[in-house]
C-alpha cells in the first residue's frame, strides 16, 4: 500500500508539472483555438493528455525508484 501512495501523490505532482509547462509555452492556448475546428481538437486535446499523463508516469516511476533505493 505505501508504494501506491507514493507513485499516486508524484503521479499527479508529476502531471501538474506537466502541465505548468504546457501553460507557461502556451499549449493551453493552441488548444483553445483549435477547439472550432472538429478533427484539429482532438488532435491537439490528445497531444495536451499524453504530455500531462507522461509526465505523471515520469514522476510516479521515479519517486518509485528512489524509494525502493531508499529502503535497500
Amino acid at each position: 500500500m505505501g508504494s501506491t501512495k507514493v507513485f499516486l501523490w508524484w503521479f499527479v505532482i508529476g502531471a501538474t508539472m506537466a502541465l505548468a509547462v504546457i501553460m507557461v509555452q502556451g499549449g493551453l492556448r493552441e488548444v483553445m483555438q483549435a477547439q472550432g475546428s472538429g478533427s484539429v481538437w482532438e488532435l491537439k486535446l490528445a497531444e495536451l493528455l499524453t504530455t500531462i499523463l507522461g509526465g505523471g508516469l515520469l514522476g510516479g516511476c521515479i519517486a518509485l525508484i528512489l524509494d525502493r533505493i531508499k529502503k535497500s
